[in-house]
């Protein structure tokens, strides 16, 4: 009788159909007993019913006792399928009283997953009402071998182990500075830095001043930290101010003995930390981004895992990155709809980063332009503390600030009906005497929103019901969402055929400033724009049209800015569209020159509350108006929310497993229009309970989810905490 232990099902799954047994062939292979040390491996394997959400106990075999450690990658059979999952820790014994199937392999034996981002992962799974796989999904890039493979090589070749992971050399300051100078304007700036120096864990939500810094040794076209590529190339790069003042505050944790991790919205604002940091004499920095693939993207995270990096600077995929000794997470533009993931279960990087700061004690510091009503809250609620300038500082470096309102352009005769007044037009024209002009408009292309040109009904497409749109000066209507050209398109009210303009895009506001200015050079920074979006331009008079976010650093700054369709930026409904429309409007008024050379205008009739802060350059009295009003309205942050989107039915079963849903607490539900584009749903049910039972609503909507998912109830359901259109 063979010594091998049997392997039946798995821990408490009765459900599942034991595999198939195996054929016998000429030759037997010879029994293989379990490891002798700890041979039981708890394993999370990735797999996408709610009801598994939980570790499962295999056997060790002897042969991979050695490489099947915390953390590895392996591979094990769960019924008659073979899934991958790793294994978080290793036992002397199971809780099982059955036998336990044996691990199959172990695909990679380097640990991946380290126990800090196993930690931060469960706690994103319980407040996002998620299972661990998703989020695991999220915070483990895909497995590229020849990547890993050059890694590992290089570890040995330092004679490094996987695990002895070298602390981080204190960088040099740059030569005539100290490393908090760029925090000296700010109230709080200094204690910060020189707590995070001294390896405490401060958190701090910051307004940056506006305005740019010479970075020395970087120029255009030239990589972080290196001399510049073209001799010719006279002038020294601008560096926008957070960006140097995000660098200080890392060589502040380097020098402490701890490493960074920086997240930002895009790329661009990536490269500009990356150069800020080489500008502060950080070397040992890598980018962590989706977008770069999955070789750079490996790379970097196995270099972060094994301490070959002392900074990570990254986008939204950078979030959970396996930084060691953490000592410092900087979050900037927290506004920005780029750092909330749009898969399950769809967490933020700011309450990702918040989290990783308490779990790993490590300083926390978010700067914004704007301020959102989230960081408000942080600070009202006593998470963080205020980093700012006083008001002397900020007029100051700022740029003059005015907003051309219909009532301010009454005197303007019939030049003020147009999309660019006289006065703006006049202003435009002035400051292209002295360098760049910057024109920012809400949209990109041409018209990407026309309408009837007699009843001015909203022009939709047959189809699919979407929004017309034009893409060229002499084009046919097209869908902006199915793409299908309109033709033959007549209006369904009147019955005319002709279009207007509803929404200007970057090409048409492109085209017609090319009109008003002869001579004038125009450049477009927009996505859908042939050159893309730009980085930087120089100091020669041209006009710049771009999209928010879009938006190129001058080299010397730009002499004006035009802000135009200010009355779009805000008529949105969604909660935040205030604080949106003042955050677009503050950040490209940061790379204006400071008064009386620089001057902003913005144009058109916007709401009070953004147009004022924009005018006096002070976003947190918005963000705290805000935050006062949406607490009189129980609205989030003051309250936490859930959505429950999908099929009558099942919307229904699932919201009525959840206590807290009382009919209090309960919004809807709603229809949801059949538009193609969202879920495969029909209705909408909020529950909206108190910040305090916030973490119970997550936890019954996650046991309401795996008993969906256990008993294989019909339709199709999404839970989302804390929905983006309600922040």
């Amino acid at each position: 009788m063979s010594d091998e232990p049997e392997q039946p099902a798995l821990l408490g799954l009765d459900d599942v159909p034991a595999a198939p047994a195996p054929r016998r062939r000429g030759r037997t292979k010879a029994p293989v007993g379990p490891a002798a040390v700890d041979p039981v491996a708890r394993v999370v394997l990735d797999l996408a019913p709610a009801h598994l959400d939980r570790e499962f106990d295999y056997l060790v075999p002897a042969p991979l006792a050695d490489e099947a450690v915390a953390g590895v990658r392996v591979r094990a059979r769960f019924g008659p399928q073979e899934v991958s999952g790793y294994v978080v820790a290793r036992a002397a014994a199971s809780d099982h009283d059955g036998r336990l199937v044996a691990l199959k392999r172990v695909v990679s034996p380097d640990p991946v997953l380290g126990p800090e981002v196993l930690a931060l992962a469960r706690r994103v799974a319980e407040r996002y009402a998620g299972t661990l796989s998703d989020v695991l999904r999220l915070a483990v890039p895909p497995r590229h071998a020849r990547v890993e493979a050059e890694v590992l090589a290089a570890l040995a070749e330092q004679g490094d182990g996987v695990d002895d992971v070298p602390r981080p050399a204190p960088p040099a300051p740059p030569e005539g500075q100290g490393w908090d100078g760029a925090w000296a304007p700010y109230r709080g700036g200094d204690a910060f830095c020189r707590r995070v120096l001294a390896g405490q864990a401060p958190r701090a939500v910051w307004t940056p001043l506006p305005g740019l810094e010479t970075s020395p040794g970087t120029g255009p076209g030239t990589a972080p930290g290196t001399a510049h590529a073209d001799p010719t190339l006279a002038e020294p790069a601008r560096t926008p101010h957070w960006a140097a003042a995000v660098a200080q505050a890392v060589r502040a944790a380097l020098a402490g003995g701890r490493r960074a991790l920086v997240v930002a919205p895009d790329a661009r604002d990536v490269d500009r930390v990356c150069a800020a940091l080489g500008a502060a004499g950080v070397t040992g920095a890598v980018r962590l981004q989706a977008d770069d693939g999955p070789a750079p993207r490996y790379r970097a995270f196995l270099r972060a895992r094994h301490g070959l990096a002392d900074v990570v600077v990254g986008t939204r995929a950078a979030m959970f990155a396996p930084v060691p000794d953490l000592g410092l997470v900087v979050l900037w533009g927290d506004g920005e709809e780029t750092l909330a993931e749009p898969h399950a279960p769809y967490p933020h990087a700011r309450e990702v980063l918040a989290l990783r700061s308490e779990l790993q004690q490590a300083a926390f510091l978010l700067g914004s332009p704007g301020r959102t009503v989230q960081a408000q809250a942080l600070l009202a609620r006593g998470w963080a503390q205020e980093i700012g300038a006083p008001r002397d500082v900020v007029r100051a470096r700022a740029p003059r600030v005015r907003a051309l309102t219909s009532v301010e352009l009454a005197r303007e005769g019939a030049g003020a009906a147009a999309r660019l007044p006289s006065a703006a037009w006049r202003a435009a024209r002035d400051a292209l005497a002295h360098g760049p002009v910057l024109v920012q408009v809400p949209r990109t292309g041409y018209l990407p929103v026309v309408a009837c040109a007699r009843c001015r009904t909203a022009a939709r497409c047959a189809h699919c019901h979407g929004p017309l749109g034009l893409r060229g000066a002499s084009a046919t209507p097209q869908c902006t969402w199915c793409a299908r050209l309109a033709g033959g398109w007549r209006c369904g009210e009147c019955g005319h055929d002709r279009v207007r303009a509803v929404r200007v895009g970057s090409e048409r506001t492109a085209e017609e400033l090319g009109r008003a200015f002869p001579g004038v050079p125009v450049r477009v920074s927009a996505s859908s724009a042939p050159g893309g979006v730009l980085d930087h331009v120089d100091a020669t008079p041209a006009l710049v049209v771009a999209t928010p976010g879009a938006e190129p650093v001058a080299d010397a700054g730009y002499a004006a800015a035009l802000l135009l369709d200010a009355a779009v930026a805000t008529a949105g409904t969604g909660l935040a569209t205030a604080t949106e429309a003042a955050h677009r409007w503050l950040a490209a008024a940061s790379l204006v020159r400071p008064a009386p050379q620089g001057q902003v205008l913005l144009v058109g009739d916007a709401a009070p509350a953004p147009t004022s802060a924009l005018v006096r350059f002070d976003a947190p009295v918005l963000a705290e108006r805000e935050l006062d009003e949406r607490r009189e309205l129980d609205l989030p942050p003051a309250v936490r929310v859930a959505a429950v989107t999908g099929q009558v039915d099942a919307v229904r079963a699932v919201v009525g497993r959840v206590d807290l849903a009382t009919p209090d607490a309960v919004l809807g539900p709603v229809d949801l229009p059949g538009d193609g584009s969202r879920l495969d749903a029909a209705v909408r049910v909020v529950v909206r309970v108190p910040l305090a039972e916030g973490t119970e609503l997550a936890r019954q909507l996650r046991a309401s989810m795996a008993v969906r998912a256990a008993r294989r109830e019909g339709g199709t359901v999404r839970v989302q905490l804390d929905p983006a259109e309600m922040l």
